[in-house]
């Protein structure tokens, strides 16, 4: 199970503890804030999945960039409605077979699917 513990701090600023690592959120923008958050763990999902596949396919593709971009919908309830990916393999050039099979498997990141599949968010106050 997947777990972390987010301390407030004070004013907008959160200490987020997860295993044996810890890092800050503030969504006043002195940290890494909320949504960024969001896509970070999309973007590194994808990261895995592309070094995942290149293991699998005995590709060697070195150091790539991922870029995640999106923007918050103007009505409400504000929720990003499109989130863009976009994958630079540096100077790694794939044959479209090839290009099309790892774009195919890296959108079944756990992250990804649990974004697609819109699933139940359970709040309570303890």
């Amino acid at each position: 199970m997947y777990k972390v513990n987010v301390n407030s701090k004070s004013g907008y600023s959160f200490r987020v503890k997860a295993a044996n690592y810890a890092f800050d959120v503030d969504a006043s923008g002195k940290a890494i804030t909320p949504p960024d958050t969001l896509l970070a763990g999309l973007g590194t999902c994808i990261g895995v999945y592309i070094r995942k596949y290149a293991e699998g396919a005995k590709l060697d593709l070195g150091e790539f960039d991922i870029n995640v971009e999106a923007d918050f919908s103007s009505e409400k309830p504000v929720s990003f409605k499109k989130i863009k990916v976009n994958i630079d393999l540096k100077n790694v050039r794939l044959e479209d077979k090839r290009k099309n099979a790892l774009l195919a498997f890296v959108k079944n990141c756990p992250v990804s699917n649990t974004l697609k599949a819109n699933p139940d968010i359970d709040v309570r106050i303890l």
